[in-house]
């Protein structure tokens, strides 16, 4: 298994080196509170800071959590949007759901943790993260993507091999960036033709060169991808191709091309949209957006080799279940 000091120690050198060639970092503005239900476009009075070499300055650290679900539940329709009650009354739903079992000690409830632990965001006013096709839904997979998405919810317990990658604490935060329960953040930092960004979970460091090379040869094949960026005005345009064949995105793997555009909308806010093209397992392109807050930080390390006996444990329980098995059939 993978050396967690060896981790570490090539995040922080892939870091500190962005750091080297960008000079003095400004310091992030005062953080926003991340009740915000959704990002405005900008307004012709906001003007994006600039670095001083000239780029538009997403510095910062940045929460990309929220509770909208990727997909538009049944429920809503064709409907898009919620009512502002209807937001309310998720976020108070959210915030006091880890806390269910404390106040009913009686309902079985997986938590987990309580609330104080949980940082899932909340609602940003839509029924769905996904904004094209225009019900808020996946489109249709092909035949060979049902395939695939059945394969990956089949994986053994034979070896840490057939686990996860999460599991592993190789990856957890695919491209594009999806939100979870809790280290919902990204920091950002530029330097002349590179952006660089530190996912905190499980802290991996995307290195964007943006002075138009091609990308790599279809045999190298990062985890992440191999990402190439560009500014389109205050937008930063991101293409990423080439992933890992163990990477997995809704059921994609190593043919999806994403596209991500990072713009700032106000102060403390950061339009992230994607799109994602995968023809071999979709029948078409799809598009999901969601606002990004500045958080005052700080980003802590995140360990996920130490102490990790999740795994050893998953694979005890299954030789514990296989030697049950073995002896009922020989009728013990």
């Amino acid at each position: 298994m993978t050396d967690p000091t060896s981790i570490g120690a090539r995040v922080s050198t892939a870091l500190a080196f962005a750091f080297v060639i960008a000079g003095a970092v400004p310091a992030p503005l005062a953080g926003q509170s991340q009740k915000a239900p959704a990002s405005k476009p900008a307004t012709a009075s906001f003007k994006a800071p600039r670095t001083p070499w000239g780029d538009p300055d997403l510095q910062g650290i940045w929460n990309f959590g929220t509770i909208t679900p990727l997909e538009r539940p049944a429920q809503f329709k064709d409907r898009a949007t919620l009512t502002p009650e209807e937001v309310a009354r998720l976020n108070d739903e959210e915030a006091r759901r880890g806390d269910r079992r404390l106040d009913d000690p009686s309902q079985d409830v997986e938590v987990a943790y309580n609330s104080f632990w949980w940082d899932r965001g909340q609602s940003v006013g839509r029924t769905s993260l996904i904004v094209d096709p225009p019900d808020g839904r996946l489109p249709p997979y092909t035949p060979e993507g049902q395939k695939r998405r059945q394969t990956l919810g089949q994986r053994g317990y034979d070896s840490w091999v057939d686990r996860a990658l999460n599991e592993r604490c190789l990856v957890y935060r695919p491209v594009p960036v999806r939100s979870s329960g809790y280290n919902n953040n990204n920091q950002i930092v530029q330097a002349p033709g590179y952006v660089a960004m530190l996912q905190e979970q499980i802290h991996e460091v995307r290195i964007i060169p943006l002075d138009g090379r091609p990308h790599v040869g279809q045999t190298i094949r990062p985890w992440l991808g191999d990402s190439r960026g560009r500014w389109e005005g205050n937008t930063l345009v991101v293409e990423t191709t080439n992933f890992h064949p163990d990477t997995n995105f809704e059921g994609s793997g190593p043919n999806r091309t994403v596209v991500e555009r990072f713009t700032l909308t106000a102060a403390n806010t950061l339009s992230y949209e994607f799109t994602v093209d995968d023809p071999t397992i979709w029948t078409r392109a799809w598009t999901g957006q969601v606002p990004w807050q500045r958080d005052d930080g700080p980003i802590f390390e995140y360990a996920c080799h130490e102490g990790n006996y999740g795994m050893v444990h998953l694979l005890k329980g299954a030789r514990l279940l296989e030697a049950e098995e073995a002896a009922a059939k020989q009728g013990r």
